[in-house]
Formats: structure tokens, sequence, C-alpha cells
């Protein structure tokens, strides 16, 4: 596919596939799962999506009672961020200059010696925030180099038309895991202990290995040319979003949408001041789940979408709908209210989500795509970071509230005007 015919203008359509009937309409879209090889890369994800959710409540609630100082869990999160940021970009050229299958068994095994020292650590009671944040920086650095490899491989895997099913299979699965992981981490940590938590993780990855084994190779398409690795490559990787505006668009539009509209550093004031008379802790744990659980019931009704053949106007129209849920959000004053419209914030933020990724996936040449999903990576790992530093600040200036509904609008406004005055995202069709 030439790269230019996916950009401003608008592709002939490919013949559309039959209708479905009755709740197959509108239940998951689960057509790329009768591909073997996109069935296992799926199932080794189910697997991973709650074992790392382990390790992710398991690590800052290790800080926590080492330190008993929630100052050294945020500088563990940034020890964390910004490997993942560097690998994420160097990890996306890696994909496009070796075999992403071999890419894949390399980190996902890096992962697993990872998890495996996390818990060898918390086994011995070694009590050491400097072992943890290394260890922490490590495996991000992995999941790093994984992630791009992991997303551009899906490609090469499934047909184009069966991309955002496959994206939306994917993602509900990891946001099903961000649900189950804490809650199952809460429940197991009084029975088995804190250091067992990591050791699930590490044979939960085993397991992700030998899925990742059991896929076909993929390297690089014949007629790519062999090429390190290196800065040069990466910066061709901004070179080439800066050139195809519909690839730009993409990442603008969740930039717009989280930066400006993710409200969750403000949840624990409004659980301490607005919601406190449904109680601080039921609200607290109600407003952190509401938007995971909204993107799982978005994922669960994915036929309703999936099979959208106007991917430009499914993310401006997602987008927009995030600021009006988060804008609804911000002006509720009854708990119950609020958390319905969290969780229809997060149904727009599947959608968005789906044929984002599905645009970064079919508007890119197959030697772009893993820089493609490392710049995406780092949009999806700094853009809430970035969100709770400006809701953090304007919400001590305004008050929560207003910095919510406020954060909405702004989403709403500037997407529209962006999608007013350029029009490569609004004409982009499969």
């Amino acid at each position: 596919m030439d790269a230019s015919e996916s950009t401003t203008e608008e592709r002939e359509p490919t013949p559309r596939p039959p209708g479905r009937r009755g709740r197959r309409r509108w239940a998951m879209d689960t057509r790329p799962l009768r591909r073997p090889a996109y069935r296992r890369l799926w199932s080794s994800t189910i697997v991973t999506a709650v074992g790392s959710q382990l390790t992710a409540v398991a690590v800052p609630k290790q800080i926590y009672d080492i330190t008993g100082s929630s100052a050294w869990v945020g500088a563990a999160s940034l020890a964390g961020l910004v490997p993942l940021i560097v690998f994420a970009l160097w990890g996306g050229a890696i994909a496009d200059a070796m075999d992403r299958r071999r890419l894949l068994l390399i980190t996902n095994s890096g992962i697993a010696v990872t998890s495996l020292l996390f818990w060898l650590q918390a086994f011995v009671g070694l009590e050491s925030v400097g072992a943890l944040m290394l260890l922490l920086a490590v495996q991000q650095a992995f999941w790093g180099l994984n992630a791009p490899a992991r997303n551009a491989s899906i490609a090469r895997l499934v047909p184009e038309d069966e991309l955002p099913a496959a994206n939306a299979l994917g993602s509900t699965v990891m946001q099903t895991g961000q649900v189950a992981g804490p809650l199952l981490a809460g429940a197991l940590i009084p029975v088995i202990g804190l250091p067992e938590l990591y050791l699930i993780d590490a044979l939960a990855l085993c397991v992700t290995v030998w899925a990742v084994y059991r896929l076909p190779s993929l390297p690089p398409l014949d007629d790519t040319a062999v090429r390190r690795a290196g800065v040069k490559e990466i910066a061709a990787g901004f070179r080439y979003i800066s050139g195809h505006t519909v690839l730009l668009l993409s990442f603008l539009a969740d930039i717009i949408a989280m930066v400006l509209g993710m409200p969750r550093a403000l949840f624990p004031q409004l659980a301490s001041q607005t919601y406190a008379p449904y109680g601080e802790g039921l609200a607290l744990g109600l407003l952190f789940a509401a938007i995971p659980v909204g993107a799982v019931l978005g994922g669960l009704f994915s036929g309703t979408f999936s099979r959208a053949r106007r991917h430009g106007w499914m993310v401006i129209g997602a987008v927009v709908a995030w600021g009006v849920a988060i804008t609804g959000f911000g002006l509720s004053r009854s708990l119950w209210v609020a958390v319905a419209f969290l969780a229809l914030a997060g149904v727009a933020d599947m959608v968005s989500m789906v044929f984002r990724g599905a645009i970064l996936l079919s508007a890119a040449t197959d030697e772009m795509r893993g820089r493609m999903q490392g710049v995406f990576t780092v949009v999806v790992a700094g853009g809430p970071r970035l969100a709770d530093v400006l809701h953090g600040t304007a919400g001590s200036a305004f008050g929560p509230r207003t910095a919510v509904a406020g954060g909405g609008l702004l989403v709403v406004a500037v997407m529209l005007v962006l999608a007013a005055a350029v029009p490569a995202l609004r004409r982009y069709r499969v």
C-alpha cells in the first residue's frame, strides 16, 4: 500500500462484508480470532494483562511499606517513565529493522526475568528502594522495546478491514486487566503475601513467551532495505509523521483528549470533598474504576462500531464524546451520575483507541509501523502524566469541579476546531 494514498485523500472503499444478524450485530467482533497467528498473540495478552497489574500494584505497595512516603512512590513512577519513553522510540526503530517475532521473544523474556528478580528481592527481604527503582526502570525499558513490535505485528496477522476489531479485542483485554488486576492483588496480598504477586507475573510471562514462540516469523518485508536502528532512523520516523497529516492528527487527537481531559489527578480531592457523603473510600474506588469499566463495556459491544469505514470521523466523534462526558462528570454532584459520565467517557476512549490504532496500522507502510507504534506508546504513556500536572494545578487554582468541566469543554472546542481546520482526518476512510 502506498502511504501517500492513505493520508489526505479518501481511498476507494473495499467491498463491505456481509452484515451480521441478531446479537452479533452489536456484540464484540471476534473475526480476527479466526486467524491462528493473531489468536496466539491475543491469548498471550490475556495472560499478561492481569499479571502485569499485579506487579504494578506490588511495586508501589512495597516502596510505601519500606519508606512510608508517597513521594518515593511518585519518584518510582518517574523512574519507570523515562526509560519507557526512550526505549519505546528506539524499540520502534528496532521493530522496523528486525524480525518482530524475535524481538518479542527477547523482550518478553527480559520482562519475565525482571519479574523473577522482583520476586527474589522481596523473598529475601532486601528492602532497598534503589533496587526496586532500578528493576522498575529495566522492566519499563523492556516494555518500551516490546510494545511497538507487538502492536506493529497486528497488521501482518489480520487483513486491513479487521484492524478495528483486532484493536478492540486487545484493548478490551488490557482494560479488563486494569480493573481485575488491582482487585485481585488487593485480595491476594493478605492471603499469600506480596512477593508471590511478582512470582505469579513471572510465571504468566512464561506462557506469553510460549505463545509468541508459536507465531510465524515477521521479518522486514522483502522490499525493505536492511538498516541499523539508530537515532537517524528514529528521526526518520518523526519526519514521516510530519509528512503524513492523518498520522499526525491521530496523535494530536489523543493528546487533546488526554492532556486537556483526563481528570484522574483530581479524583482524591473530589472523593474527599464533593462526594464525601458517600464515603471517601467508596467514592475514590468508583472514580478510578469507572473509566476502565466503561472501556471494557465498549469493547464487549464493539460490534456496533468495528465495521465503520470512516475511521477519521470515528476518532473525531469519540474525542468529542469524551470531552462531553468529562464535562458532565465535572458538573455532577451525585456520585452515581459522575460514575455514569466517567463510564461513558471510557466507552468513548475505547472507540478512539480502536480507530486511532487502526489508522496507525493502515496509513503507514510496514517499514514505518514500528516507529509509529513507538511514538504511540510515548503519547499514551506521557499524555495522562502531563494531564496530572495540568489538572492538579488547575484544580488548586479554580477548584476541582471547575477544572474538570473546563477541561472537558476545551477538549470539545479544540478537537472541533482542529477537525474543521485540517480536513485530512475527516476524509480518511478504508
